[in-house]
């Protein structure tokens, strides 16, 4: 009989310590971002001999376009970092009034097929410092280009550019750095010059 009070004893005594001490907690967490460095801006010119120069940002790399349809003076340029893209094309205008609309109506065509995921487009128009204007396009929304933009000097030249990323990472997670590539994007529109 003292065996067996002496064991109650003890199972109630490792019972009590047991719901003394703290449960682990299996509440839901809040969902969390990548951390994501972003580098101080800074820039230099375009090396390649193309029909425009600009600067472009030190942390990126200038690639030829090799995709299937690529024209000349088409180019990448890629954030390693970032795993993003602009891609630039570029074609002459070659003083076609015509030409020129059909390049800008296809710069639109473009922006709009994001229209299926986007919710929202915001359309800027920015005063460069050559007199001349650019259009950039901000797409929200889970959409494979955040930002696009054109612009041109009407008789000659025509530019466009769209941002890429090659990453599954959620578009709210990218805002940095969609920000952050959007001010070197305005950095290359405020130093592009055409030759």
């Amino acid at each position: 009989m003292r065996v067996h009070l002496l064991a109650s004893l003890l199972l109630t005594g490792l019972l009590l310590a047991a719901c003394g001490r703290s449960q682990p907690d299996y509440s839901p967490k809040p969902k969390g971002y990548n951390r994501i460095d972003l580098p101080s801006h800074a820039y230099q010119p375009l090396a390649a001999s193309h029909p425009y120069t600009f600067e472009h940002s030190r942390h990126a790399r200038v690639l030829p376009d090799t995709f299937r349809g690529a024209q000349p003076h088409w180019i990448f340029i890629y954030y390693p970092d970032f795993k993003a893209n602009v891609q630039l094309t570029y074609h002459p205008v070659q003083n076609q009034p015509e030409r020129l609309a059909g390049m800008i109506s296809d710069a639109y065509k473009l922006a709009a097929k994001h229209n299926e995921k986007a919710f929202a487009f915001r359309e800027q128009i920015v005063k460069l410092p050559t007199g001349l204007g650019a259009n950039l396009i901000t797409i929200t929304g889970e959409v494979p280009s955040q930002l696009q933009f054109y612009t041109t000097d009407t008789t000659r030249h025509f530019l466009r550019g769209a941002l890429y990323f090659n990453t599954a990472t959620q578009n709210d997670s990218l805002a940095p750095v969609i920000d952050y590539i959007r001010a070197d994007v305005l950095h290359l529109l405020n130093t592009l010059k055409w030759k």
